[in-house]
């Protein structure tokens, strides 16, 4: 142990530089500012008897601060009044750092009271700074308290003033070793709490005491045929010696830190004999510290062979529950049934508690309301303390009453959890528009939830119907439209076959062409919708002016434009808008929109076409007027298959705008449609790279 000393006192040198750093040792060493800005004020203001002013000042604790620090009291304009030296104010100044690691200030407005506390400091972080700052306020209004309570205060208050003070890092260290030193036996307590806490410490104590009580334990396996009284000790004798032990390791921990700094014994004037004496003390404090350790191994073989055995020969207490018990067999035999019975009740209750407590819902609610009810129980208790001779009376009224409350209270969560179960109930079963209401109680978080569910779920439902709705539309759709190209050519190809006038077999064949591009396009669109959804498309992103694009659809459709009787009126900005785009998908997304527009505009009427540009997006805008009533969804004229025409009359596969949005979606974009009255609308919005 004594060939460790250097690493302990080295863990102790190194514990002291958190102490440099700490804002509750710090806090407490710029304490005595707060008397200092009176101090410093009062040297200047010579408002009261130089004497008496002498003696408050020689008395203050910012005396013994002084001589750590620079400081300056400046006025409002900045001019130095009163310096602790020449140039400490232009050291001292916020604009520079002055090499000091602490930096105070305190400000004064014109009625003496303080305006504001700043600590800046080179080595502490900011939340330790903000510590100190809040210390120093909260130490000024206590100080404000305790001379208001006062007939009269001697000093002035300062007023339109500033109080700077500064320490550098090796004033810190001084003035908190001083600190210690004033404090002798603070100072040494801290430090052996320290050396307790180090790791070197522990791992060292902990390896010689476990191989001191394994010496005890391996003398006694070596020597089992003599059994000395000693190691036959009481156990309880051994558990208290050990826990005493324990205890005073702080004392052992004090004689390393004096040992180690020279100050634990100074019998003669020669340092060497001085320290020769001091390892001797160790030596014997240790010797006895370790013996006690392989006496307390000794004792405890005996209970490691048999524990059994020993607790029933060497401890006091069960010695004692025996020679009760073996008084009258008939009664032992009794109490020791009722014994295991009420373990076993015990053990049973404690296990079902705690079970009960893992299934609570301790929400914010559930806490106040348990937090109140403790209170309210307090309270009830702290009276009745109060009454004496009648206490027992009032804890018997107290106690029914409680009782009676917690019956009414308990029925009443139970009616609130029925209510929870007829809720899973009714949900269970799937009747999902039975409104969830009533007072749940403490169970209101799972009813809340419970709404989401049924809101979910009956939102889940909703998609479901109108997605098998869609389904059979889908089948009934492609079916007609598939069908009707289909039956067309079947049809020719019949005639065909037995048609011999030439010019009416060029009309078929000119029939059977039209039809079968006609299933060309619909299978064609089917297959692009089909990757589209399943996001089976390649994209190849480049620089692509939109306004030029929208130009060239309208030039390829110019002729189905003008057959329709459209006039097409644009609204663009004065440049080019440039977005990172699929080319063929953007071309596609327009061409299908104007397609749309010529087949169901109203003829001979303006179609309106804005290009919008901001900071983050492009929104292209498409407005016609249609040719027929509006009735369809705006939410499902977009999905596959649906067709505004209804009576499905127009030529077109139903997937122009599902193709459209879905291109969109893959490029990033939204498309989305409106309708007011008779006008139809396309709003796309593409985010800028």
């Amino acid at each position: 142990m004594l060939l460790f000393y250097p690493a302990f006192e080295e863990a102790g040198q190194k514990a002291t530089e958190d102490l440099y750093e700490g804002p509750a040792n710090l806090s407490d060493m710029l304490s005595p500012l707060l008397q200092g800005n009176y101090v410093l004020y009062n040297e200047i203001a010579k408002n009261m008897d130089e004497s008496q002013l002498r003696e408050e000042m020689d008395t203050s604790d910012f005396r013994r601060l002084e001589k750590y620090m620079d400081y300056c009291l400046c006025d409002d304009g900045g001019e130095a009044l009163l310096e602790s030296s020449a140039g400490a104010s232009e050291k001292l100044d916020a604009s520079g750092s002055g090499g000091y690691a602490i930096r105070v200030s305190f400000s004064f407005d014109s009625e003496g009271g303080l305006g504001n506390v700043q600590v800046g400091s080179s080595y502490l972080d900011r939340d330790v700074q903000y510590q100190i700052e809040e210390s120093l306020l909260s130490g000024w209004e206590a100080l404000e308290r305790e001379w208001q309570m006062q007939e009269r205060w001697p000093m002035s208050l300062p007023a339109d003033v500033t109080a700077v003070y500064g320490m550098t890092m090796d004033d810190v260290k001084s003035c908190l070793s001083a600190s210690m030193a004033a404090d002798a036996y603070g100072g040494t307590y801290l430090y052996a709490c320290w050396i307790l806490d180090s790791s070197a410490f522990i791992w060292v104590m902990l390896f010689l005491t476990v191989l001191s009580g394994g010496a005890g334990i391996l003398y006694r396996i070596l020597e089992r045929e003599k059994e000395e009284a000693i190691f036959r000790a009481p156990l309880e004798l051994v558990a208290g010696a050990a826990i005493l032990l324990a205890c005073a390791m702080i004392w052992p921990a004090i004689m390393i830190w004096k040992t180690c700094t020279g100050r634990l014994l100074a019998a003669s004037g020669s340092s060497d004999a001085d320290r020769a004496l001091n390892f001797g003390v160790n030596f014997l404090v240790w010797l006895l510290i370790f013996s006690i350790l392989f006496w307390i191994g000794g004792c405890l073989w005996d209970f490691l062979r048999s524990p059994a055995a020993c607790l029933r020969e060497r401890s006091l207490l069960v010695r004692g529950v025996y020679r009760l018990f073996d008084s009258g067999r008939g009664v032992t035999d009794t109490v020791r049934e009722r014994a295991r019975g009420a373990g076993r009740t015990m053990k049973k209750t404690v296990r079902s508690q705690y079970d009960a407590l893992l299934h609570l819902d301790f929400r914010d609610r559930t806490n106040r309301l348990i937090l109140k009810i403790v209170l309210l129980n307090f309270i009830a208790i702290l009276l009745i303390s109060f009454l004496w001779y009648y206490d027992v009376w009032a804890l018997v009224i107290y106690s029914i009453v409680l009782f009676l409350f917690l019956r009414r209270y308990l029925n009443r969560v139970q009616r609130q959890y029925r209510q929870i179960l007829k809720i899973t109930s009714t949900l269970a079963e799937g009747r999902l528009d039975v409104p969830i209401e009533g007072d749940a109680g403490i169970f209101t978080p799972v009813q809340e939830e419970l709404v989401k569910i049924q809101a979910g779920f009956r939102k889940a439902v909703e998609r479901e119907v109108k997605s098998e709705r869609m389904k059979t539309d889908l089948i009934t759709n492609v079916s007609h439209d598939l069908k009707t190209p289909l039956t067309a050519i079947i049809t020719y190809v019949d005639l065909l076959k037995n048609e011999e006038d030439e010019e009416k077999r060029r009309e078929y064949i000119g029939i059977l062409e039209r039809k079968s591009q006609r299933l060309k396009v619909l299978i064609e669109d089917l297959f692009e919708i089909s990757k589209a959804t399943s996001k089976n498309v390649t994209l190849h992103f480049m620089d692509l002016d939109i306004i030029g694009l929208l130009k060239q659809v309208e030039l390829e459709y110019d002729r189905d434009i003008k057959a329709a009787g459209l006039d097409i009126r644009w609204s663009l900005p004065g440049e080019k808008v440039v977005l990172r785009l699929d080319s063929q998908k953007a071309y596609r997304v327009f061409e299908n929109l104007i397609v749309n527009i010529t087949k169901y505009a109203l003829p001979h009427t303006r179609v309106f076409i804005d290009v919008e540009e901001t900071d983050r997006e492009a929104v292209v805008r498409m407005k016609n007027v249609s040719a027929a009533e509006l009735t369809f969804d705006t939410e499902e004229i977009t999905d596959r298959f649906v067709r505004g025409d209804a009576s499905r009359n127009t030529e077109g596969s139903g997937l122009g705008l599902a193709i459209a949005r879905s291109f969109t979606e893959l490029m990033h974009g939204t498309l989305q449609v409106s309708t007011e009255a008779d006008l139809f609308r396309v709003e796309i919005r593409f985010p800028k790279p």
